[in-house]
């Protein structure tokens, strides 16, 4: 059986767990991270991403995977992104990233893109842990 990672509680919900919108939360405040979470789970959407939009929402994030490297070539406004281990560990954050650049964490298994100022305002960081609730 492959190991679990921390967005597999939104791929297979409690069977018994009553109808909830899942948030993005940070393990060592119990602060959410994101009160809205969008996945690009198929190559598809994470091929699309954010482009073709003109802006994310405060308290969104559009979480890739698997993903260890974005791109903001044709993106319309800057983004922060959070990359994660497996077990949602942060392993990087990087901020405010403008149109046409390119940012990656070596072993990443998902990148969570949110709009730029957000990492800073939902006061993560590297090392935190990073979970589904």
């Amino acid at each position: 059986m492959p190991a679990r990672h921390f967005l597999h509680a939104l791929a297979s919900p409690p069977a018994t767990a009553a109808p909830t919108r899942p948030r993005l939360v940070i393990a060592r405040t119990g602060a959410a991270l994101a009160d809205t979470i969008e996945i690009a789970g198929d190559s598809g959407a994470r091929r699309r991403g954010l482009l073709g939009r003109d802006g994310l929402a405060t308290g969104t994030a559009l979480v890739i995977a698997p993903c260890s490297a974005v791109h903001t070539f044709g993106m319309r406004f800057p983004i922060d992104v959070i990359f994660a281990a497996r077990d949602g560990r942060v392993m990087k954050i990087v901020r405010d990233i403008p149109a046409s650049r390119m940012a990656a964490a070596w072993g990443a298994f998902a990148a969570i893109e949110m709009a730029a100022g957000e990492a800073a305002r939902r006061d993560v960081a590297v090392g935190d842990i990073v979970e589904i609730r």
